[in-house]
């Protein structure tokens, strides 16, 4: 029976004193100590030898472990977890040039907790079981704005981190610190995105401004934009946060990685941090789904530019065309008719439908709305 866990070392000076005095019944003390003949006459051996310090357990360590990691090895990874604090075993393994020597996932995380490593921000959540992604890059975008924190200036305000990444290689488009979340802060750093990286199909995004509108169904200006470039938008449904869920994840990897370790005192400051943390996420880390590989060994450009001058908007001859004025109408049949303020300044088209008196208000190939000449009101 083993020792009571409650007071090993006085249990064993006690039988220790015990047995050593003349003429004592070991076999009937180590019955009621409830242990065994052959660890009594140990403990009695190790304490004739050392005294009371003999009683103290001894490492299990065994005197030699031939494979055991080299010195050189443990370095190697314990410089590359120093660098890279936030990231796991089986990044760090990735990271390692492939040779005989590279050890297993398993031993550098043996490594990492026998020098007392721990990871910053682990979160101790499981991973996705099921994995959806588009065939090929650019085919979908997704694209938010990060939960915006006050800088530690507090006369600079807030800083609102706008993301946006490529669905099918997880690469990285922009990361910037924006003070607002208008049209006016997204537009021109969009463009600047398009610029580089050429123009998507789709961008996903979710109901909130400058993409999403109060009102469903509704245009806003930044949707009309991508339209006249050639990109549909999607909304993500409401309350419902897995649609965007690799941008999700972003956002969870960023906080944990830059945010909750920096304190920033400006936009540019926090911008600086941001580029670096960008460019070690493309091009360094390792990411899981894409087979331990970064995000930039699968993504390549749209082969689609982006425009300077945004081309013109066409119709089909038998349109009835009209321009939307400043209050979001068009004027037809002497009746003002709100189309969209988005609108504002573009040609409609107007097409008959079966219905008498029933039109379709058209926007280069979407439907916008309705108007019916008997219900002016």
């Amino acid at each position: 029976m083993p020792w009571k866990e409650s007071t090993p070392m006085s249990c064993r000076a006690e039988f220790v004193q015990l047995a050593s005095q003349p003429e004592s019944n070991i076999r009937e003390l180590c019955r009621r100590f409830e242990i065994s003949p052959k660890t009594a006459y140990k403990w009695l051996a190790r304490y004739r030898q050392q005294g009371p310090s003999g009683l103290q357990d001894r490492s299990r360590q065994p005197l030699h472990s031939p494979r055991r990691s080299s010195a050189e090895l443990e370095a190697r990874v314990l410089a590359l977890h120093a660098r890279y604090p936030c990231w796991g075993a089986r990044k760090l393994y990735a990271l390692l040039e492939p040779d005989p020597e590279r050890p297993h996932p398993s031993t550098i995380d043996a490594i990492l907790r026998r020098h007392g490593c721990r990871l910053l921000g682990a979160s101790g959540q499981q991973a996705a079981r099921q994995r959806f992604e588009h065939e090929a890059p650019n085919q979908l975008w997704q694209m938010d704005f990060k939960g915006h924190f006050l800088l530690s200036d507090a006369r600079a305000g807030r800083c609102h981190p706008l993301t946006l990444i490529d669905d099918h290689s997880r690469y990285l488009l922009c990361l910037k610190a924006c003070a607002y979340q208008t049209i006016g802060a997204v537009q021109p750093l969009l463009a600047d995105v398009f610029r580089r990286y050429g123009l998507p199909e789709r961008i996903s995004a979710d109901n909130g401004p400058p993409w999403g509108s109060r009102y469903p169904g509704s245009l806003t200006e930044l949707e009309v934009w991508f339209m006249r470039l050639g990109i549909r938008l999607s909304h993500s449904r409401p309350l419902h946060p897995q649609t965007q869920g690799k941008l999700e994840r972003l956002h969870r990897t960023l906080k944990r990685e830059l945010l909750s370790y920096q304190s920033f005192s400006s936009l540019a400051s926090c911008q600086s941090q941001m580029d670096r943390w960008r460019q070690q996420y493309n091009q360094i880390r390792p990411h899981q789904a894409l087979d331990w590989s970064p995000p930039i060994a699968r993504y390549r450009p749209s082969a689609r530019s982006f425009p300077e001058h945004l081309p013109t908007i066409e119709y089909e001859p038998q349109d009835h065309i009209l321009k939307v004025t400043s209050k979001g109408q068009v004027r037809y049949h002497r009746h003002d008719w709100y189309i969209s303020h988005a609108l504002a300044g573009l040609p409609v088209a107007l097409r008959p439908t079966p219905k008498d008196g029933l039109w379709d208000v058209i926007f280069i190939q979407r439907y916008i709305c309705s108007i019916n000449l008997h219900t002016p009101q």
